[in-house]
């Protein structure tokens, strides 16, 4: 499978990389191409002081990346750090990703399914046999009629219990469900609108909450999210709006071999790496995600923990070229931006946490494909193909860029994209405006500085380009990540097995989720 199609445009993503993705959820209108390689950020380093959390039993304090709380009702936003944090821990799906080595892509393993089956006279249908004796959080029973309730909630806009926001979420990650019944009390048919060979991977998504909790609290998700029900080894005890989330220890969690030995875990939003790092120093917090690259030595020196993870997480720009006066129209502009992108430059601007890609896989995966176009570093050649789509020095380059203000995968966009406006200016690409996702509009800098010794400045934001996933043929569609290790939680974010703090959190195994890039559109 080749990365780029030279007659639809379809170029690679900007990045791949920190230990942390899974879902490529597309949405927005209109035919949308992944675009402009720049880097596999490879390295999401996690911190927490050096044995901070090897004893058993306490409370361990998180600053997430996120800029908010995710949402508490079972399917939360946030794209995959909320999946991280607030999904897998608390709820579970039929199946559950196997995390029990971290030195080969993972894997699944039953969940609340202990077994499944692909029919074989018709093969969009999957037989699930649920597993039996399993309690919500609220004391009621898990059965085949907790999953029913649970895909009317995502997938039926007529039913009393649906969820706009989580139905969006769950149908973007998996538009394959078709139809659902229940065979007996333990025992489930679900049907795809095709044979889907890998569906208890996507299944995985798919999170089950406890219908009689929603019942309790007045049938309403807002009310749910302040007391909600999973079967995960954590629960939520307490939700502060805006401030944190409090889980605590399911000591009745059905796999006696994951209990957590942690009493309870502190999540709190701090979108400012600054700021996570002043407080990993100060006490406030044991762990943090992401910390100022140009942080991590000094980190290391006094004696923090630090550990990183490598997997394909693509960090792209996405063009428009539907809008009539797109530039990305071109297939030759878009080659152009891909041949201007300085890779080398921001491994360092990001002090050796990533390194260079050129699509969604590395070079050395089967999946890379052999593209005509192997993009290098090359101004001169980026120039010489504007020139022949008839763009110059007169006419540079206009495009507008949808940028998301945090969020684990992303790393440090805005200094990210300023070094990438700064590079791309000289092959002409010369007016790139930035725009928040979800705020006020933000204009990039129109000379921005190039970071002295390519060490990080202070941040303001840490916005990120948001991708989709597009085909071959440069059709936006949904993609599985076909490297199975780059999908996590609590493992993924350096929890190792059988580190101190892997054990402190969830015993012998770590939970893991997934985090993938959320999707939106960039704009021509």
């Amino acid at each position: 499978m080749s990365h780029q199609s030279d007659t639809q445009g379809d170029i690679s993503p900007t990045a791949l990389g920190r230990a942390e993705v899974a879902n490529q959820a597309g949405r927005g209108r209109g035919r949308f191409v992944t675009g402009l390689a720049v880097i596999l950020a490879a390295v999401g380093p996690l911190v927490s002081p050096d044995g901070a959390t090897a004893q058993s039993g306490g409370t361990l304090r998180v600053a997430m990346t996120a800029a908010d709380i995710p949402t508490t009702t079972g399917m939360p936003n946030n794209g995959f750090e909320g999946m991280r944090f607030l999904g897998y821990p608390i709820f579970e799906g039929l199946t559950l990703w196997d995390l029990t080595r971290s030195d080969v892509p993972a894997g699944i393993r039953p969940g609340l399914a202990e077994k499944w089956v692909q029919d074989k006279a018709d093969p969009t249908k999957w037989i699930f046999t649920l597993r039996r004796g399993v309690k919500f959080h609220d004391g009621s029973d898990f059965n085949a009629d907790a999953v029913i309730w649970n895909l009317e909630r995502f997938y039926n806009p007529q039913s009393k219990q649906f969820e706009a926001q989580g139905g969006a979420i769950s149908r973007a990650r998996n538009s394959w469900l078709k139809a659902w019944r229940k065979i007996d009390a333990f025992t489930v048919e679900i049907s795809t609108n095709r044979p889907v060979s890998y569906f208890p991977y996507v299944i995985t998504y798919t999170l089950i909450a406890s219908p009689t909790q929603f019942e309790k609290t007045g049938s309403s998700w807002a009310e749910y999210a302040k007391a909600p029900a999973g079967t995960g080894p954590f629960k939520i005890t307490e939700v502060k709006p805006r401030v944190s989330v409090e889980l605590s220890r399911n000591t009745s969690y059905w796999d006696k071999s994951r209990i957590p030995k942690l009493d309870k875990m502190v999540l709190t939003p701090m979108p400012e790496p600054t700021t996570r790092l002043a407080a990993l120093r100060s006490g406030q917090v044991d762990w943090i995600e992401v910390p100022p690259p140009d942080a991590v030595p000094s980190l290391r020196q006094a004696g923090f923990e630090v550990v990183t993870g490598v997997y394909p997480h693509v960090w792209p720009w996405v063009f428009n070229v539907d809008k009539a006066d797109s530039p990305w129209k071109d297939v030759r502009v878009r080659q152009a931006a891909n041949y201007c992108v300085d890779r080398d430059g921001m491994v360092k601007l990001l002090n050796g946490m990533a390194y260079p890609s050129v699509g969604y896989y590395t070079k050395a995966n089967p999946l890379f494909g052999k593209p005509k176009h192997a993009y290098t570093f090359d101004p001169p050649k980026s120039k010489a193909i504007l020139k022949e789509a008839g763009f110059g020095p007169d006419k540079p380059v206009k495009a507008k860029i949808m940028i998301s203000t945090s969020g684990s995968g992303q790393m440090l966009p805005l200094p990210m994209n300023e070094f990438l406006q700064q590079s791309m200016k000289q092959c002409g690409f010369e007016h790139l405006r930035g725009r928040r996702v979800g705020g006020h509009a933000r204009r990039l800098p129109q000379r921005p500085e190039r970071p002295a010794g390519a060490r990080l400045r202070r941040p303001q934001h840490q916005p990120r380009l948001l991708g989709r996933v597009a085909d071959g043929r440069g059709v936006p569609r949904l993609q599985l990540p076909a490297e199975r290790g780059q999908l996590g939680t609590l493992e993924e974010r350096g929890l190792r097995r059988g580190s101190p703090a892997h054990r402190a959190v969830v015993g012998s195994q770590g939970d893991r989720g997934a985090d993938a890039p959320r999707s939106r559109a960039a704009r021509g």
